[in-house]
């Protein structure tokens, strides 16, 4: 007789003896509570039953064996329902009895309950017997609940006649494929096998506990642990132990002060030195996405991590609060923004390891950490993640005493440099690291004699690979810190912030790497009431005019904006920046302004100035994220129109503004995860944080009102669908042709504006001067085979005589034109195109693309 054979056997004499003996009473017990479930009106579906009189006057009286023997009555009950009923509903009478049959599964296991052998084998035959119907195998049956049971009840082992039954579920569970069930079956697995070593190990022997599952995360950490030396391994067996029960949102005390007894009886480098490793394999992981065909349909799913993995990498993560070394943290900066990075139909790749980075980054001694929170909180656009951040920076600038803004200043990083440049040296060559503009540096060469190498000198390349691979690390860390800092900066001109003099030399003029940003930006010396604005100029300060200005001892900075200023100050910068050759690396001088208009005067409280366009709906969420604005995508499942908005806190004045939205409904134009593709825009409006209260428009200060317009003006002018120019031939949606060509064609923002007036200084600089003109909204192009007209807004393109369209896809991966060309300013993507395009059409005969060729051929 099989294995198999003798637990059918065994179990159909324990039902028999169960049925026999108890069957109607449990029969009345399940009866009774369905009746009283009924009567107090409760859900049937996850039912309490600590309300329940039945339970709490009777079934709990009962002794362990009478306790286990109806849980096996109940499971016999369970598996025959489902057996036999094909379909149900919750208002159906018998499915309502098996929900209490579940509830009482659940509840008893959570008690104390004390399993002797015969105990267990009975229950385990019994979720064997059963376990065919279920869709999810052993999913419904609370084997968890069960073997934390045993856990609490045999610390030192289960009896030897446990082993067998043990093994038996166990080699069940090994046998589940199913995705969705991994994280409870590898912890099942778990704690059943520290049962089973328990019970066989030495006193003192330790579990050799590695990652579970066999996700690429846990395949290559094992893999290290197992080329360690054994002393070295039974520590990793207990930090791993410890790791893949990391749960919750923060790690407690306990969990900090175990973790660490044990990495420093490692060795506090060697345990960095592999979790660091740890950390960029999995910041280097591509997600593996599969597509299915099933009747017709397709779909895709998408795997990073199992979950098991997750919460052991968080376990670690959390460990690492207690280091503040610049090199961990630079990785738990970067394996947050890897984790939050979204995965099709799934969102955040791995939110929990995110989150616990973040904790550890706010955690870490110094301010180092909360500079990268400051990073990240303009770089990661997961809503909660962002609130997250902003708690932690409130919170760091509440524990020493400051502002945000000034925690923020205090805590950047400033890698090294002096003056935006750093040295490395080695025997007989220098390194020298130069920032050379927003995300760029360079790295250049020089011998002994000062003479300049072309590229790393051969010697080095071999002898200093560790190092040199360090220095373009930093390389790299420059880079995206100048982009962040900027980005920060620009997001402070909503502000009327204003620092001492000696507070902006030592975090702004004086700093390493924010040196290199401020002196190309506009401030506002304030000295004896009076206010001049300045720039830096060869080590001295000197307004529009070029004139040298002293600052006195306790004069105020602060930020210059356009918007404060008059037309005339406005021209004489502009003027000052162009003849100068100051590229800014944000846009401040030709910054757009945004003034209250007679029309939203009479609307009073709200403006229509940026309503009736139609943009992307995921463009216009990435983009509003990007500039601090809060916005939740809008889908299909929701009944009918629902109108929605993306927000903006103005805290400083006590405002936060709003941006109306509505969905575009139009020929079921919504992606496969049921978000809506397209969305409509409406009004602006600004209310008191404190009450809710509309403000009225003229009431607004100037500083918030002409950012907060510049970028909803920025959110249509880049996601409008009027900028695509593929829009006719890629299936868009027909209803949605007229505005895309009105909007294609259309009159000028306030932002195309702008760019038409930085387009009038550049042009008699081009070498297309002679064949190009501006003409109302277009840079008018002279070819040699047509004449085409690049609308300055959109970008897009019409040629003569027939205003014929011709749709030209930039190429992102060839060199930017607008590299080898002064433009007073960083940042204008749309600058760029238009100048690219131009270039390319003004000599029409020479193209070879056929799919534009084409399009100029035919009339």
């Amino acid at each position: 007789m099989g294995l198999l054979d003798k637990i059918k056997q065994a179990f159909s004499n324990t039902v028999s003896s169960v049925t026999s003996l108890s069957e109607s009473e449990f029969d009345k017990v399940l009866a009774q509570t369905h009746a009283e479930q009924k009567r107090l009106g409760g859900y049937f579906w996850g039912m309490k039953l600590n309300s329940i009189n039945e339970y709490a006057n009777n079934v709990v009286n009962w002794d362990d064996k009478k306790k286990i023997d109806f849980i096996i009555y109940c499971i016999v009950e369970i598996a025959k329902f489902y057996r036999e009923i094909k379909s149900y509903s919750s208002s159906d009478e018998n499915w309502q009895k098996i929900a209490v049959a579940e509830a009482y599964l659940a509840q008893l296991f959570k008690t104390k309950l004390t399993i002797n052998e015969d105990d267990l084998k009975r229950l385990i035959e019994a979720f064997l017997q059963n376990k065919k119907w279920d869709w999810a195998a052993l999913n419904r049956w609370p084997v968890l609940a069960m073997i934390n049971q045993l856990s609490r009840q045999y610390k030192n082992g289960v009896p030897e006649g446990m082993l067998e039954p043990l093994t038996d579920i166990k080699n069940v569970f090994e046998k589940i494929t199913d995705h969705y069930l991994q994280k409870e079956k590898l912890k099942i697995i778990e704690k059943i096998n520290a049962l089973l070593f328990t019970s066989i190990a030495q006193p003192e022997e330790i579990k050799p506990t590695l990652f579970l599952g066999e996700d690429r995360f846990a395949m290559y950490a094992n893999n290290v642990i197992n080329n360690l030396p054994l002393n070295e391994r039974e520590i990793w067996y207990q930090l791993i132990a410890r790791a893949i029960k990391a749960s919750g949102a923060k790690p407690s005390a306990k969990y900090l002060n175990e973790t660490k007894v044990l990495f420093k009886q490692l060795g506090v480098d060697k345990f960095k030195s592999i979790v660091n490793d740890w950390f960029a394999f999995v910041i280097g992981l591509k997600e593996i996405t599969t597509v299915h065909n099933s009747s017709g349909y397709s779909y895709s799913t998408s795997v990073f991590l199992n979950g098991v993995s997750v919460d052991a990498i968080k376990g670690f993560v959390w460990m690492c609060a207690h280091f503040h070394d610049s090199n961990t943290l630079n990785n738990l900066a970067k394996l947050a923004e890897r984790c939050y990075k979204k995965m099709p139909g799934v969102g955040p790749v791995a939110a929990a390891i995110g989150n616990a980075c973040l904790f550890a980054l706010f955690t870490s001694k110094g301010l180092d950490g909360i500079g990268h929170l400051s990073r990240l909180k303009l770089r990661v656009k997961q809503a909660s993640a962002q609130q997250t951040i902003e708690r932690y920076i409130e919170q760091a600038a509440d524990d020493k005493g400051v502002t945000i803004h000034e925690i923020e200043d205090m805590a950047v990083d400033g890698l090294g440099l002096i003056a935006g440049k750093r040295i490395f040296e080695f025997e007989n060559y220098t390194c020298e690291l130069h920032v050379t503009g927003i995300g760029k540096s360079e790295l250049s060469w020089i011998k002994a004699d000062g003479t300049p190498q072309k590229s790393v000198p051969v010697s080095l390349k071999d002898q200093q690979s560790t190092r040199i691979k360090k220095i373009k690390e930093v390389q790299k860390q420059v880079d995206v810190a100048t982009s962040a800092q900027r980005d920060r900066i620009d997001r402070m001109l909503r502000s009327s912030r204003k620092m001492s003099m000696d507070y902006f030399n030592e975090y702004y003029l004086n700093h390493g790497l924010i040196s290199f940003i401020a002196k190309k930006i506009i401030w506002n010396i304030t000295i004896s009431g009076n206010t001049v604005s300045v720039i830096k100029k060869d080590d001295e300060w000197v307004d529009s005019t070029g004139t040298v200005v002293l600052p006195e001892v306790g004069a105020l900075i602060s930020l210059w904006h356009p918007a404060t200023a008059s037309v005339q100050e406005v021209k004489q910068w502009r003027n000052y920046l162009i003849s100068n050759q100051i590229q800014q690396p944000l846009k401040q001088g030709f910054r757009e302004v945004y003034l209250l208009t007679e029309a939203e005067l009479n609307t009073r409280v709200y403006s229509n100035r940026m309503a009736a366009h139609v943009l992307k709906q995921h463009q216009f969420n990435m983009l509003a994220k990007t500039r601090g604005w809060k916005y939740a995508l809008m889908g299909a499942f929701d009944n009918g129109i629902n109108n929605g908005s993306a927000q903006l806190q103005l805290p400083e004045y006590g405002l936060k503004a709003e941006f109306w939205i509505n969905e575009v409904a139009a020929d079921d134009a919504f992606n496969e995860t049921g978000i809506w593709n397209y969305v409509a825009t409406d009004q602006i409006r600004f209310t008191r944080i404190a009450d809710g209260e509309v403000v009225n428009l003229i009431d607004v200060p100037a500083l918030p009102f002409t950012e907060v317009l510049r970028d909803v003006d920025l959110f249509v002018g880049v996601a409008s669908i009027g900028n695509d120019p593929n829009w006719q031939d890629s299936g868009g949606v027909v209803a949605l042709n007229t505005y895309w060509r009105a909007y294609s064609f259309g009159d000028l923002s306030e932002l195309a504006k702008n760019r038409k007036e930085i387009l009038e200084g550049l042009l008699p600089r081009l070498k297309i001067n002679k064949v190009a003109a501006i003409k109302d909204k277009f840079l008018v192009v002279e070819g040699k085979l047509r004449t085409y007209k690049i609308h300055i807004g959109s970008t897009n393109i019409l040629m003569e005589p027939n205003d014929q369209y011709l749709c030209i896809v930039p190429d992102r991966t060839k060199t930017n034109v607008s590299d080898n060309l002064f433009i007073p300013f960083e940042g204008d993507a749309g600058l760029s195109v238009i100048l690219s395009k131009a270039l390319m059409l003004a000599d029409d005969d020479k193209i070879t693309d056929k799919t534009i060729t084409s399009q100029i051929k035919t009339r």
